[in-house]
Formats: structure tokens, sequence, C-alpha cells
């Protein structure tokens, strides 16, 4: 990922050297585990160890990347690095493994990481999103369907649904990270045919893994088909709430907007604009995502035991995928945590909507009064438009109409006309959240 969207946390889990550190464990785990089992010496193990704490592993990279040059295979260009770095005692790594044995391990210990990263910041995420929630949890603003006009509710209730949301993310990325956190030291086509299950067991539960119970070379590739793309429903979250707070944004509606610096500049041309860039910003990322979590699905086919064409495609969305993410919850927290909310604006929009709002309390009570549903319908949208066409009050037009006068009196439809009515139940919501 670009460093314009790049973490320092999520830097440091995919750097190249942090790759080649996590490869060079998976090996002294393995050699650790046969140590414990009586094929190799301690002393070869114990030097191993302490020579892991003296390399330079960006020297390491440079010499490696000489080697995968020539050799056109990371993998054993690592391995031959070693040897060089390391001496004879790098004979005993790598013993009846393969190559997805240890990049298979690697990436799930990477997305493991990532995944924890993430859902750090969701809790970050989902405490800013609620303070605010509790904040605004009265604060009447309209509530719009289609666009348009619908009834009323509150601020902090049009937030809360994201709190919900953000609950079911963590969810969702828990499942996933352990979904993603099964790895294999089963040997070229997954059957221990050099190899040793209970060595695998061994390695992976001393790296905090759990062992792909059917593997073939390489691990399944559904289960990062299910992270991935839950990677992508929480970028969906973010843009949800990202769109909401861009048309709050337009000048025709106002209402709330992102935080907005003393010295920014919104236009390079119009000095008036303050241009939602954060959230559309977040927008973008959200597609990216979109388009990592299709990759993914499209790794699941690969030829007979194994192919390498998920390779090319994980070396990219692994490191981008939960970068992006990464990024895009600081950026949402920081919108959420500076929010600016006109609750003014809120209710002046309210106000001139007026009582057609009400129309469907109105409706409602001419059906508990005797009337067919799609009748009581089509009298109260016949006030709703004479309403609108001769810019009259609501109100009158229901009370004056013949029919539904003969159901409710002025003071009736008025008594149906009440904030209280329809917020009654907002603390409900919050109480059960």
């Amino acid at each position: 990922m670009i460093e314009r969207y790049t973490t320092a946390e999520m830097k440091s889990i995919w750097s190249e050297e942090a790759r080649l550190q996590t490869w060079f464990a998976i090996e002294l785990a393995q050699a650790k585990a046969r140590m414990q089992m009586g094929f190799v010496p301690e002393d070869v193990v114990m030097r191993l160890y302490q020579q892991s704490g003296t390399i330079d592993w960006t020297k390491f990279s440079h010499r490696m990347q000489e080697h995968e040059r020539e050799l056109k295979h990371d993998v054993i260009a690592f391995l031959t690095t070693l040897e060089e770095f390391i001496g004879e005692d790098a004979k005993v790594l790598h013993f009846g493994m393969t190559s997805s044995d240890v990049v298979d391990t690697a990436f799930a210990l990477s997305l493991q990481k990532s995944g924890r990263q993430i859902l750090e910041r969701l809790d970050v995420f989902e405490k800013a999103l609620m303070y605010q929630a509790k904040k605004y949890q009265n604060t009447v603003c309209l509530g719009r369907t289609h666009g348009q006009a619908a009834e009323i509710t509150t601020f902090g209730l049009k937030l809360l649904s994201y709190v919900a949301e953000v609950k079911r993310d963590k969810e969702r990325l828990l499942r996933a990270i352990e979904e993603i956190s099964h790895a294999k030291l089963s040997g070229a086509v997954g059957n221990y045919g050099n190899s040793d299950p209970q060595i695998e067991a061994r390695v992976l539960s001393s790296l905090g893994l759990l062992v792909e119970p059917v593997s073939t070379q390489i691990v399944p590739r559904d289960r990062h088909a299910v992270f991935f793309n839950t990677l992508a429903v929480i970028g969906g979250c973010l843009e949800r709430l990202a769109v909401e707070i861009r048309h709050l944004m337009r000048s025709e509606v106002g209402e709330a907007f992102e935080p907005f610096g003393s010295k920014q500049r919104g236009s390079s041309a119009m000095p008036h604009k303050k241009n939602p860039i954060l959230t559309e910003n977040v927008t973008g990322l959200a597609r990216l995502l979109r388009s990592y979590a299709g990759a993914a699905l499209e790794d699941q086919a690969l030829w007979h035991e194994r192919d390498i064409s998920h390779s090319s495609v994980e070396r990219v969305i692994g490191p981008d995928a939960t970068t992006v993410l990464d990024f895009a919850l600081v950026r949402m927290t920081s919108v959420i945590e500076g929010l600016v909310v006109d609750a003014e604006r809120m209710r002046a929009h309210v106000d001139a909507v007026g009582e057609m709002i009400y129309s469907e309390s109105v409706m409602l009570k001419l059906v508990e009064k005797g009337l067919e549903r799609q009748i009581a319908y089509g009298y109260v949208q016949q006030a709703a438009f004479e309403s609108r066409q001769e810019h009259k009050r609501f109100l009158y037009c229901l009370a004056a109409h013949l029919e539904i006068k003969k159901y409710l009196t002025h003071q009736d439809i008025s008594d149906l006309m009440s904030h209280d009515h329809h917020l009654r139940h907002v603390q409900t919501i919050f109480d059960r959240r």
C-alpha cells in the first residue's frame, strides 16, 4: 500500500523484514519441535536461536533478493541466504517441509496480527460512535427514505445504528480471525509423506495457530475468502456512515459536517467550500476493499493440490486490504470524534416539512375508527397533496376533508401531531443496544 494510506502499525506487520523474521521463526519452531522429539541435537537448536538475534534483516533481504534473481524461487533464496548467514547449523531447517508450509503459515500469522489490529481500531471507533449517539440521543431530526422527508427520528438514534453494526462487525472479524488462524506443515501434497503430524501440531501450537485438518500443498483458500470478505463488509459499514455524512454536508441540508481545520482549504478555486474529502476518501477505500474481496474469491479454485495463481494476488491484497481498512477506521474515528452537528438546522428542516410527518398517525387513527386501510390512506394522501399544492397547513387540509372529519375532529388530529409520540421508544432502543 502507498505511504499515504499506511499506518505505522500495519507497516510493521507487513514489512519485508517482518516477513523474513516470521519465516525464520517458523523454521526455528520446527527445529525445536524436532529436537523435542529427539531428531535434532539440542545444542544446534540453541545456537540457531542465539544466531536469530544477530541477523541484520535489511542486509539479509538484500542478499536474498540477489539469490532470488538467479534462483527464481523466494523460499529457496531464503534458505540459501540462511545458510550463508548462520552456517552449517542451517542443515536442520526446513526438514520435510515444502515452501507453502512456510509461506502459508507466515501469511496466517500476518493476517492474524492484522485482524487483531483492526479489532482494536473497531473498539475505539465504537466508543467514539457511542459517545456521539448518547450526546445526540434526543436531538430531533428528519428521518429520510428515498432522499425524501419521512418521519422524525433523533440524530443519536441514527448514530446508534452504526454502533450496532460495528458490534456485529467485531463478531464477524473474530470469527474470520479464527478462520484464518489455520496453517499446515504437512509437506508437498498435504499427506505428511516426509513429515510428522506431531511436529506440525507442536509448531503451530507454539505459534498460536490451529492445524488445518485436511490440507493439500496449501491451506484451502475458502478461509482467506472469508477473511477478506469480512474486511469488505466492515468497509461497507464505514462507507454507509461516510455516505450519510456526505449527504448531511450538502449545502441544501447542512445538518452535520466533517471536522475542518482552521488552516484547511476546501477548494483551490472557491474559498467558500468545505468539501467532504475525508468521507469521500473512505468511500473510495471501501471500493478497494470490495475489489480485494472479489480477488480472494477468485483464489479459491486452484489446480489439483495447488498452483501459484493465488500467490501474486495475496502478495498484494494481504497487506493492502488490511492496511486500507486500518487507515479507513482511523480516518472515520477522527471524523466522528470531530463531527460538527447543527441541531438548529435539523429542527428547521423538521419544521419546514411540518405536519406531514404525522400522516401515518392520522391514517392509523382512521383505521382504528373503522375505515379500511387503503381508503384511509387515500384520504390522507389527498389532504397531503392539497397541502403541498395549495401551500396550506396539513392539519387544516385534514380537518376540512369531507370524509376524514366524519371520523376525526380538529382536536383529534391536532393531538396526533406530537414529537413525543413518535420518539417515545428511543430510550428503549438505546437500552437494548
